[in-house]
């Protein structure tokens, strides 16, 4: 696919976790969840790759990396940008 076909859902998921990811590395602070964190974000972007993800699968990974950033506020406005970027693709099936 090339950038001008890209679902625009998948260019603003594959950038928000691309940003958290940055911000997730340099942060200095080491906290029990991180490679929780990092783990799903980089699950994340691996379906982002992939083409249209599965939406039970996106917010399942993304209930997993806010709980595991937890209070760390300096992170807080990338993970909205994720969560937005989740929203997205709309509600999983039967809700």
């Amino acid at each position: 696919m090339t950038g001008s076909d890209e679902d625009p859902r998948v260019a603003e998921l594959k950038s928000a976790v691309s940003r958290l990811r940055r911000e997730l590395a340099t942060h200095p602070a080491e906290f029990p969840d991180r490679v929780i964190a990092e783990d799903e974000l980089a699950a994340l972007a691996a379906m982002a790759v992939s083409g249209i993800p599965e939406v039970p699968r996106l917010r399942r990974s993304l209930l997993l990396i806010a709980g595991s950033i937890g209070s760390v506020s300096a992170l807080a406005k990338g993970l909205a940008e994720v969560r937005s970027a989740v929203e997205l693709f709309g509600e999983p099936p039967g809700r």
